[in-house]
């Protein structure tokens, strides 16, 4: 897929965006979210959640870093859904201690992960790379590619 941007106009927008996004992956995908803090990316969470029947509030994992839900609709591939909040992480052994190299490997996991850029050596060799950007206090640009 080649790079693609979408201009939002609201949380509900962005939350949309992703709803539709989420007929894009499989079990074993990796979603990589970069943006400033404010820029959508749990916002965006959200909305892959909700595609994929979760009920519960997804809110930014920060102080806990990880968090697992299971997928309650039909998705064949897809069993658990990660959402990995790396933004107070200081070292890769941190990340070592999470155990992400074994849910990176889950091909049967959706594991979508805020700030990796600090994933180091971690950083999948295949991922959906999305980069969200501030525009102003509604709107919101997302860049999405394939690497």
């Amino acid at each position: 897929m080649r790079t693609r941007a979408i201009i939002t106009n609201s949380l509900v927008e962005t939350q949309h965006v992703a709803y539709n996004f989420a007929k894009h992956v499989t079990g074993g995908h990796t979603i990589l979210l970069s943006g400033d803090l404010g820029s959508g990316k749990t916002s965006f969470t959200q909305g892959l959640a909700k595609a994929f029947g979760i009920q519960q509030r997804i809110i930014s994992p920060s102080f806990i870093i990880l968090r697992k839900y299971a997928i309650a609709t039909n998705a064949d591939s897809i069993h658990d859904f990660y959402h990995i909040d790396l933004y107070r992480i200081q070292n890769e052994d941190e990340i070592k201690d999470l155990g992400i190299e074994d849910i990176l490997q889950n091909s049967s996991a959706l594991t979508v992960i805020e700030w990796p850029e600090k994933l180091g050596r971690y950083m999948p060799k295949s991922a959906w790379q999305l980069q969200l950007t501030y525009l102003d206090e509604n709107k919101r640009k997302i860049t999405i590619q394939k690497i």
